[in-house]
């Protein structure tokens, strides 16, 4: 039986500037014990560290693989299994018999004295949580990493050609507390209605971040057509529609959409707006609880949709959790 030994993990943080200028972190496996260390500078098995990097293998795979002899890479991960660098992942049927897959744990190592630290201030606590989330959010923040733009929430009263009132402009409140962890809240205040947005003439001039569907938002009205995925032109309530023409027309139904502002190519706008309500407390939550779910097939499109639907999962009566369907 293999005793594991006390693991010391650390994020180690690395700057690559040729990763458009994003903050990266590994996973880092610290051994105290020089002893430890040594394993892992031998040649072969550091070779079965980076075969196993790679895929889950079986003794007699790795053996293959580097043309050892079976009993030296049992040896080997033997040795690596107590230091904990691999670890067994599965077993696998082979010609009647049961093999064990191992994989490696960390994509580094390293041998740590206990003095020299120092503390690190990072400008943004929370940028390596929501890296995804930055990557999607950078046309609205400026150099001096303050938010840039305009969030746009729908009259509470009676308006537009639908004479509707809405009711999701709180949820910009949470999107907020969100946005102002991430960066500095800007001197100008950054909330209107869309109402008045739309009659000081806001919407050319501005980054905009439209909360609520065309319903209720009179901005999100105009934007609507331009989004690759849009409300029914028809009637908005009836639900979205891909460019497949694929409806999503459930009442927690969200879009999360980013396209150039069509009157201003140097500005952007986002939507998070619903079939109702609570399809756009669903996106609001997408963004700022699920983001790096949401942006993590995101590669800097300027034109970008999808679609979420919130769910109940703790039957509360209330969204908890978030899941993309488009």
């Amino acid at each position: 039986m293999v005793t594991l030994p006390v693991l010391i993990e650390k994020d180690l943080v690395y700057h690559d500037q040729f990763q458009n200028s994003l903050l990266h972190i590994k996973k880092i496996l610290i051994f105290r014990d020089v002893n430890k260390i040594r394993i892992i500078s031998n040649k072969t098995a550091w070779k079965i560290l980076e075969l196993l990097s790679h895929k889950s293998m079986y003794p007699s795979q790795i053996a293959k693989e580097l043309k050892i002899y079976e009993q030296s890479a049992y040896y080997y991960i033997r040795k690596l299994l107590e230091i904990g660098a691999i670890s067994h992942t599965s077993t696998v049927n082979i010609k009647g018999g049961t093999a064990r897959l191992y994989s490696t744990n960390f994509p580094s190592f390293g041998l740590e004295m206990n003095w020299g630290s120092s503390e690190l201030m990072l400008n943004n606590p929370l940028e390596l949580k929501n890296k995804n989330s930055l990557n999607f959010l950078k046309p609205f923040v400026d150099d001096n990493n303050c938010f840039s733009g305009l969030i746009v929430v729908g009259s509470p009263d009676p308006h537009g050609p639908n004479k509707s009132s809405a009711r999701d402009g709180h949820y910009a409140i949470h999107l907020g507390f969100y946005l102002g962890n991430l960066f500095k809240v800007p001197e100008s205040f950054s909330v209107k209605l869309d109402i008045d947005a739309k009659a000081e003439k806001d919407l050319d001039g501005n980054n905009l971040v439209l909360i609520g569907g065309p319903g209720t938002n009179i901005v999100t009205a105009e934007f609507n057509k331009y989004f690759p995925i849009c409300f029914n032109e028809k009637n908005f309530w009836s639900g979205l529609v891909d460019q497949s023409n694929k409806i999503f027309n459930s009442d927690n139904h969200g879009l999360i959409a980013k396209i150039r502002n069509p009157y201003n190519s140097e500005k952007t706008i986002l939507v998070l707006a619903g079939v109702r309500s609570i399809g756009t407390k669903a996106a609001v939550m997408a963004l700022t609880n699920f983001g790096d779910k949401v942006f993590s097939n995101y590669l800097g499109e300027e034109n970008w949709a999808t679609v979420v639907q919130g769910f109940d999962m703790n039957s509360d009566g209330k969204i908890d959790h978030v899941d993309i369907v488009s």
